[in-house]
């Protein structure tokens, strides 16, 4: 069973015992997360989401990704910024699609 449904923002296509990484999520490791807001359930589309869909994830850990650089400068101003920064993540389990 597919099922797309909305995190953070951003759409995700799963299916059950897929491991995906999403924003940061407010929830214990090991916790149950229900995403209620679903777009599509195996070839049935909402309007905007699909009345009584689930998509139940486990919450398996969080962490950081790797560092990214920023860098900015202006040429020929002697204006130059150097700054990492690292998004923090949700590692999350599939566990169950409901329609």
């Amino acid at each position: 069973m597919k099922a797309i449904f909305v995190t953070g923002g951003k759409q995700y296509y799963v299916s059950e015992k897929d491991v995906i990484y999403v924003e940061k999520l407010d929830a214990e490791p090991g916790s149950e997360v229900v995403f209620d807001e679903v777009l599509f359930v195996d070839g049935k589309s909402g309007n905007p989401t699909v009345k009584n869909a689930k998509v139940i994830c486990k919450v398996e850990k969080h962490g950081k990704q790797k560092k990214i650089i920023v860098f900015k400068y202006h040429p020929k101003k002697k204006y130059r910024k150097k700054q990492g920064h690292r998004q923090p993540y949700t590692k999350l389990v599939v566990e169950k699609i409901e329609k």
